[in-house]
């Protein structure tokens, strides 16, 4: 930090202001790449975690498929079960000797035939269930290959957009750091408090039509000779942005 202001202590108020408003023509700049990419990083991790979503329920759904094959499968083995003890049920009350056999051998075919019609249908409805999950299923792994393919391309699209600006973006980036270097700490720390709490991002603008180039209010002319002095850094009243003469806001 002592080295920087060794650096920096030297400049002219007239310096600072010309290495601000390069600082800023530069963020700007790093700033149109950033809208040249547009929402596409925002809406690529936007799929990712929709698709993340679509793979978790079809998932979910795949073995709620599951558990209703297991379940139709076991209601299946029970009416084979059933059927088979009330065959033999019906081949003993042939045979009976007693009444009371009669009626005992009767009631458990009674109950065997229930339970039967009763596995049947959970059966059906095993079956309806499925069918609906499979529906289900379907439309999910619909919307998940659209949402993939639509992915792929915003990937491309990002991929291509950051391969054609990286080498300015790097550029620039490295040019801004060279810049900050040559400003002092506190300064820096105010361009940055400015431009983050700028709607564009501006932190120095120039004087236009007499008036901020920010908030486009009017500044009054002794200001405004003040600014084009150089003596001093001075801020918009209404909007805090640093005030450069047009002169100078012209420069590159």
């Amino acid at each position: 930090m002592a080295e920087n202001n060794e650096q920096t202590k030297d400049f002219s108020v007239e310096e600072k202001l010309k290495a601000l408003h390069q600082l800023q023509n530069k963020v700007t700049e790093i700033d149109k790449i950033k809208i040249l990419r547009g929402e596409l990083p925002i809406e690529v991790q936007d799929l990712e975690d929709e698709i993340e979503g679509l793979n978790t329920r079809i998932a979910n759904i795949k073995a709620d498929i599951a558990t209703i094959a297991t379940e139709t499968a076991a209601r299946g083995n029970k009416i084979k079960e059933s059927e088979a003890l009330t065959q033999k049920y019906k081949e003993q009350i042939d045979n009976v000797s007693n009444s009371r056999e009669f009626d005992h051998l009767s009631k458990e075919i009674e109950f065997k035939t229930l339970e039967i019609e009763l596995a049947k249908k959970q059966i059906k409805d095993f079956e309806a269930a499925k069918e609906r999950k499979d529906e289900e299923l379907e439309s999910a792994q619909r919307s998940l290959d659209e949402k993939q393919s639509i992915l792929a391309e915003k990937k491309e699209q990002l991929e291509e957009i950051i391969v054609e600006t990286k080498q300015d973006e790097e550029r620039l980036r490295k040019e801004a750091k060279d810049i900050e270097s040559m400003i002092e700490p506190r300064l820096l720390q105010a361009f940055k408090r400015i431009r983050k709490n700028a709607r564009n991002g501006l932190a120095v603008v120039s004087v236009e039509r007499d008036a901020c180039g920010g908030c486009f209010n009017k500044i009054p002319a002794q200001r405004q000779l003040d600014i084009r002095s150089r003596k001093k850094i001075i801020v918009c009243e209404h909007c805090g942005r640093i005030l450069i003469d047009p002169e100078m806001g012209a420069e590159k």
